[in-house]
């Protein structure tokens, strides 16, 4: 295990007041953290990581900014920000301290023609934005300029702006797309600019204390017709693989082949407001924001920790153990278990936490889970066995999702028992039984997690599902083409969340699923209405066929690089 050594910055006072007096955006599922929420600019709304499905060599991340944008949002529209660091972060090698790959981009904001109040106007942007794209390899310490002068396209105003000849002059907004990405000088293909927000959710429902799906009308999504900023880029595998390691995987659980991945935005510590209405800013960078795996911090973090989650590193849980407590007892919970607040919740009621699966262990808040095995010989040589990762997944009495929600958001899953799925088991959660995924980093953080050696599932396949690795398992445990083996094999599906996580994927539905224990039923750990024969039971049913009410985006994605739609014009709503 390593051993980390690392103080994390910490806000000036300035930038703090700075904060809370900047301009707020409506209300969006991705302004996650009090002082985050004033500054969008900055904002990590989603990150996406998954294996290219029309270049299966490559890997594409995607990481969004800038919550509901209104396409018509003028006369100022939204683009990246100035004196703003924002970067995607890579871990490809457990064994060394943070990121071993880093992209950082920064943008340049141009002001063409200062006499109109319009954003665009007879060929020329207020403001027109441009970045430039460093690279380091070697955890930050060199940097490399990859892409010197990159284009951002405008908002997609409307057609007057866009392609009427008092405007820019263009074929049609795809061309501005088309024409702004870039391939960078070491073999990086990349896109910056505005596109649909590819989140789905309803918002209105889900915070209204958990009414998802609604049970008084129709649900909406929240986001639907709103706009974000994405930083989009396609990495060739080869470059993100670790030193020493063979382009060839060994098989489609080739653990040399995970990565982690997260993004961040940083702005300098001090900012000052100047009496003629110009700002400069000054001191060093301190990061603002942070995304790693979707709604950790929204749903899991408590409203007291968040502002110091986002100004912590992916790696915080090396010196900030406390902060495991929440993924070991998630609040959610609570609302999927009787004995506490479960009738509280109606639209949760098909979700319910195994509280006494075969007959003996209690996964709900705060109870032991797997933990009275501590010390069995039933647990030698499965990932919870102390002599193979220590107390990384069993750590203490009354943690009980130390085994599935707090590895599939920290440290990924391994290929060893239990973590296999229940095929072949013949009842016994422990014993060896069907491979189903190895994204396994243990550098215990918040990323996600991609094992870029298993293959892309097409995405007109008949099988392929929003639902990802959830129907993966479907697939493993009640198909015959797999269910009648527990050799390794491919099951579509097995590349989506939280197997790195495509623009598809329905994080939201999988993460509440998740949190119902699903995930325990999948290895074996049947929910309690099981008889001890047939292990499809109704709870697991409904578990399974529960949904939110919105169950896909609003617009479809493109099938080439870079994958997200088009933004909203500002004539669309």
């Amino acid at each position: 295990m390593k051993t980390y050594h690392f103080q994390p910055l910490r806000w000036g006072v300035t930038a703090m007041l700075f904060l809370l007096i900047f301009n707020t955006l409506k209300a969006s599922s991705h302004r996650e953290a009090p002082l985050i929420a004033n500054d969008p600019l900055a904002d990590n709304t989603d990150l996406y990581a998954f294996r290219s499905p029309d270049n299966p060599n490559t890997i594409t991340i995607i990481a969004n900014y800038i919550p509901a944008e209104l396409p018509y949002g003028g006369p100022n529209y939204n683009t990246f920000g100035e004196n703003i660091r924002y970067e995607i972060h890579i871990d490809n090698d457990a064994s060394k301290f943070g990121d071993e790959i880093t992209y950082r981009f920064t943008f340049t904001r141009v002001n063409e023609d200062p006499t109109t109040f319009f954003n665009i106007r007879l060929g020329k942007q207020n403001l027109r934005a441009s970045y430039k794209l460093e690279r380091s390899t070697d955890g930050g310490q060199n940097w490399q300029t990859i892409v010197a002068n990159g284009i951002v396209p405008p908002p997609n105003i409307g057609p007057r702006s866009i392609q009427s000849g008092v405007g820019l002059g263009a074929a049609d907004y795809e061309s501005l797309i088309t024409g702004a990405i870039t391939t960078a000088s070491t073999g990086e293909k990349v896109f910056c600019g505005p596109a649909d927000d590819p989140f789905f959710v309803d918002l209105g429902g889900v915070f209204d204390l958990g009414n998802l799906p609604r049970q008084d009308g129709p649900s909406r999504d929240g986001i639907g017709k709103f706009n974000v900023h994405s930083i989009c880029i396609q990495i060739p595998i080869t470059t993100l693989l670790k030193a020493g390691v063979d382009a060839t995987p060994v098989n489609i659980l080739d653990g040399n082949f995970v990565i982690g991945v997260w993004a961040s935005a940083s702005r300098p510590a001090m900012r000052t407001l100047n009496a003629n209405g110009t700002l400069n800013d000054s001191g060093n960078w301190v990061q603002v924001s942070r995304l790693g795996m979707p709604l950790a911090n929204e749903v899991i973090i408590p409203t007291a920790f968040k502002d110091y989650w986002n100004s912590l590193p992916a790696y915080e849980d090396v010196y900030d153990k406390f902060l495991d407590q929440f993924f070991w007892n998630p609040e959610l919970a609570l609302y999927m278990d009787d004995r506490f607040f479960g009738g509280a919740v109606p639209a949760f009621a098909p979700l319910r936490i195994q509280t006494n699966s075969l007959g003996a262990f209690d996964f709900g808040y705060k109870k032991d889970g797997l933990y009275s095995l501590k010390g069995n010989a039933a647990l030698d040589g499965t990932a919870l066995d102390d002599d193979i990762f220590g107390t990384l997944l069993l750590p203490a009495a009354g943690s009980a999702r130390s085994v599935d929600i707090w590895p599939v958001f920290n440290t990924g899953v391994p290929n060893l028992p239990p973590y296999q799925l229940a095929t072949g088991k013949n009842g016994n959660p422990l014993a060896v039984g069907k491979p189903f995924i190895n994204n396994f980093l243990p550098s215990v953080a918040d990323m996600l997690r991609l094992n870029m050696a298993v293959p892309v599932t097409p995405r007109n396949d008949p099988k392929f599902s929003s639902e990802g690795l959830i129907q993966a398992a479907v697939l493993g445990l009640t198909d015959p083409a797999y269910n009648t083996t527990t050799d390794l094999q491919f099951i579509p599906n097995m590349d989506g969340f939280p197997n790195g996580r495509r623009l598809e994927d329905d994080a939201t539905l999988i993460e509440l699923q998740a949190v119902s224990g699903v995930v325990l039923a999948a290895i074996g750990l049947w929910y309690d209405d099981f008889d001890g024969a047939n292990p499809v039971s109704q709870d697991l049913i409904d578990v399974l066929t529960y949904r939110t009410g919105v169950n896909g985006n609003d617009k479809p994605f493109k099938s080439t690089f870079p994958y997200v739609a088009a933004p909203w014009s500002g004539l669309d709503q």
